[in-house]
């Protein structure tokens, strides 16, 4: 069965918090000119994406207003800008499965936009099958994981 945005299972108040978590997450960049990850557009792909965890996401989203409301009164959404850090940092060591979804799926929706795609000075197409051009023999790009040094360990 095909999903579309407006398929919506969050109710009005877990929306409004999955918003402010986006925007917490990556918020827009006029230096840069790239929409936040609360853009309408890239929170209607994390809706979509985000549906085969749609249970852990209503709980967290849930729980972390909850949280709010019982701390402070409000609603997350609602909260001054360093309550939300401190409700959401809360969350972070309280809920690490959900945050850590949270953040991925933000993240993976947000750099396949093609606006964001674009401001980073790529096409806005997939890698493949076209591929990219690298300089022949320019190992350099390498570098930097060579020098994370080991982070593997021998199979016994």
């Amino acid at each position: 069965m095909s999903h579309i945005a407006t398929d919506n299972p969050l109710t009005p108040d877990e929306r409004q918090t999955l918003t402010t978590l986006a925007s917490m997450i990556i918020p827009a960049s006029i230096k840069y000119d790239a929409p936040g990850a609360d853009d309408e557009t890239i929170l209607a792909d994390i809706l979509l994406t985000a549906r085969q965890h749609a249970e852990l996401l209503k709980e967290g989203l849930t729980s972390i207003d909850a949280h709010a409301r019982e701390q402070h009164r409000v609603a997350f959404s609602s909260l001054a800008e360093d309550q939300r850090t401190l409700v959401a940092e809360h969350f972070r060591q309280a809920s690490p499965r959900f945050m850590r979804s949270l953040v991925s799926i933000t993240v993976q929706c947000y750099y396949r936009d093609p606006r964001v795609m674009a401001s980073l000075g790529m096409a806005p197409r997939p890698p493949f099958p076209k591929g990219f051009d690298l300089d022949p023999g320019d190992w350099s790009m390498l570098d930097p994981v060579r020098d994370r040094g080991r982070i593997w360990r021998d199979a016994t």
